[in-house]
């Protein structure tokens, strides 16, 4: 782990990792807002743009796509030019993409003013564990984690829960002057972290780094892939973005098949949200090395009951359904990437170029969810076979990850190790 020169200004020891901690947490909570904002407009947007729901959800996944093919080079941003650009460059990137999205006419100039969001996005996805790495150690590192998943979380039930029954009505049900609100809450985020990260700590950290020789990029990125371990990571993750955003983006639309008003959607579809928030804070903190796999393999198993029971007219076993993915949501990320930087190759150096691997892969599940339940909805005329596709995923994900465990025992256990 590097270090600065003395004990007292270490970042791991400072009363400053708190106020970083804090800092990324709020720009991570503008990226929750951003994902999840269009979901509770869905109706009001594919009404006045004239869309069809297989439109609306490429819309949904458009930013993904662009995140596949910036998650890279973002990773490698990260590591060169420092914690404290990089957030602040996301945040006039998403502030940017909200603003945009008011003065979309139709599909096209929507899905290119959200796809912008993915050019910007990556660097809080890579960028917050990036500052775990650095600024966190031991057990205190669990906890952190815990904490900044908890930001996107509360953007999510800000936009699920306030939108169609606060902002909607505050606004005289303008769509676009909602999405303005929101971008505003940005830029304020941005100027927020543009203010806390100008302590001397972390100035002299990113001084610090910026000095260290690196070797070429690509040559790091081939080193990580070759590690079996990081692969059979990419693929969990894969499928983990796959379950989390076609649920996330499409839940609020789920639940009015099931007959619900928009605003009682609204407060159900936040429901998962609410309980991840509590699943983050605590989970991670349990998911120590020797039990990390296990606890995987559990949480994918409750992520696929979940699927099957949101496909019931029941509602008690749709609130069910809406536990179990509150319970799953966060922390299958999260333990992955604690996983992945407690790899002795990866460790807090290259945490920004394998985040950046992993990010740029499980995106291509954050596309084909979202595109996917929208394609299997207009085909079928139901969620019900959308449903069981992802119950089916999350099966698979149980099976990867009892072979990553097989995996970690025979190369010494990796994931045992605590490298910083």
């Amino acid at each position: 782990m590097d270090s600065l020169d003395s004990k007292d200004d270490s970042p791991q020891t400072h009363h400053f990792r708190w106020l970083m901690l804090g800092g990324v947490w709020l720009i991570y909570f503008c990226f929750g807002l951003t994902v999840t904002s269009l979901a509770p407009l869905v109706r009001p947007v594919t009404r006045d743009l004239e869309m069809s729901y297989s439109e609306m959800g490429s819309v949904l996944g458009a930013w993904q796509l662009i995140y596949i093919l910036t998650a890279l080079p973002c990773g490698a941003l990260v590591d060169r030019i420092g914690l404290r650009r990089s957030l602040l460059i996301c945040s006039i990137v998403m502030g940017m993409s909200f603003t945009l999205r008011a003065f979309a006419v139709d599909h096209m100039t929507l899905f290119l003013s959200v796809a912008l969001f993915g050019f910007g996005g990556p660097l809080v996805s890579i960028g917050a564990p990036k500052l775990i790495s650095l600024w966190f150690m031991g057990r205190e590192r669990g906890l952190a984690m815990g904490i900044y998943v908890t930001g996107p979380a509360f953007g999510g039930i800000t936009s699920l829960s306030l939108t169609n029954s606060v902002m909607m009505p505050w606004l005289d049900g303008a769509w676009r002057d909602v999405v303005l609100v929101y971008g505003i809450i940005v830029f304020l985020s941005g100027l927020a972290w543009f203010l806390i990260s100008r302590n001397p700590v972390s100035l002299k950290l990113e001084t610090l780094q910026r000095r260290q020789p690196r070797p070429a990029q690509l040559k790091v990125f081939a080193e990580l892939f070759s590690l079996a371990p990081v692969k059979i990571l990419l693929l969990l993750s894969i499928g983990t973005f796959l379950y989390n955003h076609g649920l996330n983006n499409w839940m609020h639309e789920i639940l009015q098949t099931h007959g619900m008003e928009a605003d009682l959607a609204g407060y159900w579809a936040s429901l998962p949200t609410l309980i991840g928030i509590l699943g983050a804070l605590t989970i991670p903190r349990l998911a120590l090395p020797r039990r990390r796999i296990w606890i995987l393999v559990l949480l994918f198993s409750a992520a696929g009951s979940s699927a099957l029971l949101l496909q019931s007219d029941q509602t008690l076993w749709v609130l069910l359904g809406l536990i179990l993915k509150g319970i799953t949501q966060g922390s299958m990320m999260t333990i992955l990437l604690l996983v992945l930087m407690e790899i002795p190759e990866v460790g807090s150096r290259h945490t920004g170029s394998a985040g950046g691997m992993f990010f740029a892969a499980a995106e291509i599940g954050g596309v084909l969810g979202p595109f996917s339940l929208g394609v299997f909805s207009d085909q079928t005329g139901s969620f019900n076979s959308a449903l069981m596709m992802l119950a089916m995923v999350c099966m698979m994900l149980v099976l990867l990850t009892i072979y990553l465990r097989s995996m970690l025992d025979r190369e010494g256990g990796v994931c045992e190790k605590n490298i910083d």
